[in-house]
């Protein structure tokens, strides 16, 4: 598929939100086999906007955590949505819809996960502090404990040394963000 040039060029200290989107996707086992987990963040805070789980690993499942982040945040001027050169990014669905609500796209070289390395890092923090530790006998098991990670913890009560040791949440607010709802 078609790649989009890298306009992020690793520059993760965004001044403003709204102005930088950054997605993966990671696997997390379960018993009943793989639960995949797509996530969108807002650079500047390091808010998890959107997010979506799925058993299959589909363009549905990244466009709906799109869904979600455009639902939460809208679209301001100049949105740089940035990802790797998976084909659920490089997908016509996906891509038809950036271009729907004028987000650019921008794409991590090939093979160098350094260039998304913000999203990776938060999975990191994902496995280590939760689901490498919990064995899921089901899908909905898992996505009961990753959807109260995402949302009561991470985005509220984890504190990022890199956002003043403040939570996604309260580095917006501090920053006198609005914290939800279209801008």
């Amino acid at each position: 598929m078609p790649a989009a040039e890298n306009h992020l060029q690793r520059r993760f200290l965004v001044a403003h939100p709204h102005h930088t989107w950054a997605g993966d996707i990671t696997y997390i086992p379960t018993g009943a086999g793989w639960l995949y987990l797509a996530v969108l963040m807002d650079v500047y805070s390091r808010r998890i906007i959107g997010w979506a789980m799925a058993t299959r690993i589909t363009a549905e499942l990244t466009r709906n955590a799109l869904e979600m982040a455009l639902q939460q945040r809208g679209v301001s001027v100049g949105l740089l949505h940035h990802s790797d050169r998976g084909s659920q990014y490089g997908a016509a669905l996906y891509q038809q819809r950036l271009t729907e609500v004028g987000i650019q796209c921008s794409m991590s070289r090939p093979g160098n996960c350094w260039d998304h390395a913000v999203v990776e890092s938060f999975f990191a923090t994902l496995k280590t502090e939760r689901t490498h530790h919990r064995r899921y006998a089901t899908w909905q098991e898992a996505q009961t404990e990753i959807f109260q990670y995402l949302e009561a913890f991470y985005n509220r009560q984890r504190r990022h040394s890199t956002l003043g040791y403040l939570t996604p949440v309260e580095f917006e607010r501090q920053a006198g963000q609005v914290t939800g709802g279209v801008h």
